[in-house]
């Protein structure tokens, strides 16, 4: 036909690229001449793409419009005369353009690779200018494309999981842009659980299948026809991407069979729901997380101000609001959108609203999720919400089990929605999600706070306290005391008002006055927690209860009688410094930890504890009053037992635990050991220090498969240390031996059956003579403030090739003979040979040796943290650094910058810092070959000024394999 289609020019202006292709006779047709004044239209209005292609003509007959070209359109200008300027016009532009010609470029073939190669370039450059437009997704981008591995073989299907309004979607769009055009055909199906709420999934999937199948006729069909209709995907590799998906059978029914996909298709779906990504058996999963500090700032300037910085006057205004959206697309969009164009007191205004009740607009999006759980599963994010974020995992789960809303699939299915996460043990919930489960608390009652299920801020439990306004809805409180300004005085019959309470807790600094609790019915709390709880007893009737903490109480005695407590699995009173009995607990079956730490007044437990079957973990630290223990602690589950500053305890119980890992007897009275020890088979921490009372050690623990740490120091009563049998070679594990500031003459030879031992310090040890043949393993030895230390039996540092780093450092003022380059000062510089000393195959590195010199009882008050070692008052840090570098070539070159010893910087005499290096020969000689000069140089790393130390001496000495025979 004479006219271009309303269809074609539709599809002219959606275009990105537009490829003119010009012939000798493509100007004698009206309907490409009118399509290319579209084409250039859309160039000027839209910045459209134009390439022009010279096939078969020469660009400057089109450009001209001669030869045969000019006289084809010579003849179609004279039957449309009104249209002869634009015609010439527009073909004088377009021939102006960069583009291809035929007769340059040749054969066929590489003139279309020519053109593919650039319209692919240019469709990324596209891409990256509309990428601009978005904030803070180039990363995601960058990483999904790598997971999604867009060109090899296979289906690939990728999940895009987070919360809602974390940006998902938008990520998901711009994937899908950049690398549609690698399939033969793509897909965006937007929204997917809201179709199928609208009952518009059938619409959806028809949509789909016309789209990738190029055919308007398929029809909504039964299954037995989408099957025949999927299976012609097997032919084509396709990109397809499934928005918000809440179900397995979603994707089922818009597509059928995965596996029915062509080889090299994709699939991405995105969900607020993990666990629906996992029955989807998804090859990789992406989290989207909250968008970095700097781009989170501009997506809210952009709304806000319509910058991508913030207005000078309102930067802390813009801080504020941006630290309030803590990183969310959606709630940085709509802020900043909310608050375009208002004053400075609107803004402060709507910030103070938005602390107290959350945008509305956020929390819909949010809800959503909350919405898909079930009612014992809103329970539990609920009470997550209002008062469990930040709780020990462990903790949440005894409580959530003994409210009967099954723990462990609760937390998982959070976890999976997005609704929670789990950091090192500990609950998190994003800021978002947390106001907006208070805010569904709160819409259960507004004015009336004692009439909620659930109370937390300070006001409105401040309120139902004093006026005494319980309910029978109030199920939780979580009152932190600090934030009262007043006295809380409460009445008895308070609590008694609250007969569904499961959950208390009074945390910070005490301001509740009471009389007593006598006959407050607490039948169904399951968590007590009161922080310098104020009464001398407790005297509650509490069947049902689980957890009981009341640290730094005033607690003298929890209760008269014996409790049934057979739910009970916790219960703390660290810091009750009144406390002086435990009572009888032997209906506490459950009890799994008992800490009782910093109860200075406690001077005996009661005997019921050796029964308590299920105790794992049993805190008696700083308890200085305490004087005994059962002589039998039965309990088979026992973990870990701190006795840490028991002074006046003195006989340590018999254990029968097998399961036991750390014990702590730090600066405990005890005289002995008890001879249960030898059976701690899973025992891998023992901390004997500054046990002034304990004479002697038994060598069986040096059995102990599990047993790699044992601290033995400061006990200035252990003059002697034990043989060790030759049996521990095979049974022994212990690596780290610690017996600094004993008083020990000797070691025993036998210390070279610890054939794992790899660190041993016996620092002030001042009255060790000699040191025996050590272990072959060893690699760090501390022995600085042996004074009468006089030599190393045996030492050698170079007996065992599988070393990396080996430290020590001792008393003295010589290097070792057999060191080959040694040199006053703190430096040594070598020639070395022409070619090839460091790629020689036998070279495995070099052992550094350096004598300082002290001033006489220094000590730095100044030092500072290194970067690598705590600094303590106590115990200053005084460490060495050698940094050695290669000149080849006439450039140096440093290698590397390698610390090799640390000592207190309270020393009296000259100390031998000694260390070995290993290095990689083989990279070495790749890169090193021509090496003419190797420096090496003693820094030295933290610690004491110059002023009061020296280096006096150094030597290097490199070490070979034959020298590990030697």
């Amino acid at each position: 036909g004479d006219e271009i289609s309303e269809s074609l020019l539709d599809a002219i202006e959606a275009s990105t690229i537009s490829i003119i292709i010009f012939s000798e006779r493509y100007a004698s047709s009206r309907w490409c001449l009118d399509e290319l004044l579209k084409i250039l239209e859309c160039k000027h209005d839209y910045g459209q793409i134009v390439i022009p292609v010279f096939y078969g003509v020469d660009p400057s007959h089109v450009r001209w419009q001669t030869g045969i070209f000019g006289n084809l359109f010579s003849k179609l200008e004279e039957r449309f005369p009104e249209m002869r300027k634009r015609w010439r016009n527009a073909l004088t532009e377009a021939a102006n353009l960069s583009g291809f010609n035929s007769h340059v470029i040749r054969p066929e073939s590489k003139l279309i690779e020519e053109i593919a190669d650039e319209v692919l370039k240019r469709l990324d450059d596209t891409f990256e200018n509309d990428n601009k437009e978005l904030v803070g997704v180039e990363c995601p981008i960058n990483e999904i494309e790598s997971l999604l591995r867009t060109g090899s073989a296979g289906v690939c299907k990728l999940g895009i999981w987070g919360i809602g309004g974390i940006g998902k979607t938008t990520i998901a769009g711009a994937v899908f842009n950049k690398t549609s055009r690698h399939f033969e055909g793509s897909y965006f199906a937007h929204n997917v659980q809201e179709a199928q709420e609208n009952g518009g999934l059938a619409h959806l999937r028809q949509q789909l299948l016309s789209t990738l199948l190029n055919d308007r006729n398929v029809k909504n069909s039964p299954n037995i026809v989408l099957n025949f209709q999927s299976k012609r995907f097997t032919r084509k590799k396709v990109l397809i991407v499934f928005d918000d998906v809440t179900h397995l059978k979603q994707i089922e029914f818009l597509i059928g069979r995965i596996d029915w996909l062509a080889s090299g298709s994709r699939i991405i779906i995105t969900t607020r729901d993990k666990h629906v990504l996992s029955n989807c058996l998804v090859d990789q999963i992406y989290e989207v997380k909250e968008l970095l500090d700097v781009d989170a700032l501009k997506l809210f300037s952009r709304r806000a101000f319509g910058e991508d910085d913030p207005n000078a006057s309102y930067k802390e205004l813009t801080q504020e609001a941006v630290k309030y959206a803590k990183g969310v697309p959606l709630a940085l969009k709509v802020l900043g959108s909310f608050l375009f164009g208002r004053r400075k007191e609107e803004w402060k205004s709507a910030m103070k609203k938005m602390e107290i009740v959350p945008h509305m607009e956020i929390q819909e999006v949010l809800k959503i999720s909350y919405d898909g759980l079930d009612d014992h599963e809103q329970g539990i994010f609920l009470d997550i919400s209002c008062f469990l974020v930040g709780e020990d995992r462990d903790q949440v789960m005894r409580f959530l089990n003994s409210c009967g809303f099954f723990a462990e699939v609760g937390l998982s299915v959070r976890v999976d929605k997005s609704l929670i996460t789990i950091d090192y043990n500990t609950i998190r919930m994003h800021d978002f999600l947390r106001d907006m489960g208070r805010e569904i608390v709160q819409k259960e009652s507004i004015h009336h706070p004692g009439e909620r299920s659930r109370l937390w801020h300070y006001k409105d439990i401040y309120e139902v306290l004093t006026r005494n306004m319980g309910t029978t809805a109030i199920q939780a409180i979580s009152l932190d005391m600090s934030k009262v300004n007043n006295e809380i005085r409460i009445n008895r019959s308070t609590f008694s008002k609250m007969p569904k309470l499961r959950f208390l807790k009074f945390y910070g600094k005490n301001k509740c006055m009471l009389s007593h609790f006598k006959g407050v019915p607490f039948t169904d709390v399951r968590y007590f927690e009161w922080h310098e709880f104020p009464l001398k007893t407790l005297n509650i009737r509490a069947e049902n209860l689980v957890s009981l903490k009341l640290p730094g109480s005033n607690v003298e005695q929890l209760w008269d009688d014996v409790q049934n407590l057979v739910n009970i699995k916790e219960i703390d009173l660290h810091g009750s410094k009144q406390l002086s009995k435990l009572p009888d607990l032997s209906q506490a079956r459950n009890l799994e930890r008992l800490k009782l730490d910093g109860c200075s007044s406690l001077m005996e437990t009661h005997s019921s504890i050796q029964y308590l079957n299920k105790l794992e973990v049993l805190d008696l630290r700083l308890c200085e009053s305490l004087r005994s223990l059962p002589d039998t602690i039965c309990s088979e589950s026992l973990f870990e037992l701190r006795l840490w500053g028991c002074l006046n305890l003195k006989n340590f119980p018999e254990i029968s635990s097998s399961h036991i890992h750390f014990l702590d007897l730090y600066e405990c009275g005890i005289e002995d050991m008890p001879l249960s020890i030898e059976c701690l088979s899973k025992l891998n921490s023992l901390d004997i220090h500054n046990c002034t009372r304990l004479e002697y050690i038994k060598s069986s623990i040096f059995k102990l498969k599990s047993l790699k740490h044992i601290e033995i120091s400061s006990c200035s009563n252990l003059k002697r240390f034990p043989e060790i049998s030759s049996s521990c070679n095979r049974e022994g594990s212990t690596e780290v031996l610690h017996l600094k500031g004993n008083n020990l003459e000797r070691i025993p030879e036998s210390i070279r059956h610890l054939s794992k031992l790899k660190s041993l310090d016996i620092s002030y040890c001042e009255w060790l003579h000699t040191l025996p043949e050590l272990p072959r393993n060893l690699y760090h030895l501390e022995a600085h403030h042996c004074t009468l230390l006089e030599a190393l039996s045996g030492f050698s540092l170079t007996h065992n090739n599988k070393w990396i780093h080996r430290r020590m450092y001792f008393p003295g003022n010589e290097i070792p003979k057999w060191f080959r380059y040694q040199s006053m000062g703190s430096s040594v510089t070598l020639e070395m040979p022409p070619t090839g000393f460091f790629s020689n195959k036998k070279l495995m590195g070099f052992a550094v040796c350096a004598i300082v010199a002290f001033r006489d009882q220094h000590h730095d008050s100044d030092s500072r943290y290194s970067g690598h070692y705590e600094y303590d008052r106590k115990d200053n840090l005084y460490s060495l650094d050698c940094t050695w570098k290669v000149k080849s070539e006439g450039c140096y070159r440093d290698l590397r910058s390698w610390y090799f010893g640390t000592i207190s910087s309270y020393v009296r005499s000259e100390h031998v810092f000694l260390g070995y290096y290993l290095f990689d020969s083989v990279e070495l000689g790749k890169y090193y070959d021509e090496v003419s000069q190797a420096s090496f140089e003693i820094h030295r790393l933290i610690g004491e000024p110059l002023g009061c130390c020296e280096v006096k001496k150094c030597g290097i000495h490199f070490v070979h394999a034959q020298d590990s025979t030697d």
